[in-house]
């Protein structure tokens, strides 16, 4: 015997709307940065500003990426993805994540040519004033959008702000960089390819936080380390349940899936037993907001000890999960 249930505790179209709002200004931002860094860049003689530049236009991509992919998740069960089409949302993350590594590499593979050759002349104040700009605004992009990807549960938009955090710490050293070369450009004009360099290691740790969660979620990981531990002893309590086993969970974009197997007294009736599971499933759902799909399997008690073969429950759930999104963070 077995139940299955559905709850959404953020509507789809108010969050698919917080989402697109988000990436919209972004989206803009990104613009805007990109035109006054690449300017920044060629006006200032300075090839860390111009890398900066690339990284912002990277994050136009990603942007348009996700405000296309909404769309693809959004779409309602049908035959061929009876489980919905949330897993999509995972694989744009992980497209983002490898997205900004190839930029990385990039910019890798110029600022080493770079320092073998002559620099284009002492980097400019416009340089250095277009990096403050750059890091003031997409930090503040940053928190901004992670609130309402953690709010929304959103791994795509999460990997997003990421790009944002990359960005405004990229242009960190490519500022110091500048700084340096202007005070002293006849010996540490090398300093703005450097800067290049070390914003390469900011893209580099993006892009894992990025494409860590990502892959753990497609190999269908434990979503977070508490919802195991917490499902047992919600389930536990229920009255009727004497024994619960075989618990898992997994994510498929916002929502986690779970299942269970409780065992109940062998000689009740079927309908009491469903009514037990029932019990178990609003209880799951309303104490576990994240939990949006549960299946319970309802046995006899004594039945996992007749067999020992059975799944056993998850040991050490730990996983990498979406990151800085704990569980205050998404319930808020």
């Amino acid at each position: 015997m077995s139940t299955a249930h559905n709850h959404n505790h953020l509507p789809t179209n108010q969050r698919n709307r917080q989402i697109r709002r988000i990436t919209w200004i972004g989206l803009v931002l990104n613009i805007l940065l990109t035109g006054l860094k690449f300017a920044a860049g060629i006006l200032g003689h300075s090839q860390a500003i111009v890398a900066d530049a690339v990284h912002s236009a990277s994050d136009l991509g990603t942007d348009l990426v996700l405000l296309i992919g909404i769309r693809a998740w959004s779409k309602p069960r049908d035959k061929q993805h009876p489980f919905g089409h949330e897993r999509i949302e995972t694989l744009l993350a992980l497209f983002m994540g490898i997205f900004l590594a190839l930029v990385g590499v990039w910019i890798v593979q110029n600022s080493l040519r770079g320092i073998e050759e002559a620099h284009l002349g002492k980097p400019g104040l416009i340089a250095l004033i277009a990096a403050g700009i750059s890091i003031v605004s997409k930090e503040t992009m940053y928190r901004w959008t992670k609130h309402v990807g953690c709010k929304t549960s959103s791994m795509a938009l999460i990997a997003n702000a990421w790009h944002h955090r990359s960005d405004a710490m990229s242009s960190l050293p490519a500022g110091l960089a500048v700084l340096g070369a202007i005070l002293l450009p006849s010996k540490w004009a090398f300093l703005d390819h450097i800067g290049a360099l070390v914003v390469c290691i900011f893209l580099f740790h993006a892009a894992y936080k990025i494409i860590s969660p990502a892959v753990a979620e497609l190999l269908d990981a434990v979503p977070k380390s508490h919802v195991p531990e917490e499902l047992v002893q919600i389930i536990a309590q229920t009255p009727g349940v004497s024994l619960v086993h075989n618990v898992r969970a997994r994510s498929a974009g916002a929502r986690v899936l779970t299942d269970a197997h409780i065992e109940v007294a062998p000689d009740i009736t079927v309908t009491a037993g469903h009514d037990i599971a029932e019990r178990v499933k609003h209880r799951v759902l309303a104490q576990l907001p994240e939990v949006t799909e549960i299946t319970i399997h309802v046995e006899p008690h004594g039945d996992f000890e007749r067999h020992p073969n059975h799944l056993k429950p998850i040991e050490d759930p730990r996983q990498p999960s979406r990151p800085d999104c704990n569980s205050s963070a998404k319930k808020s």
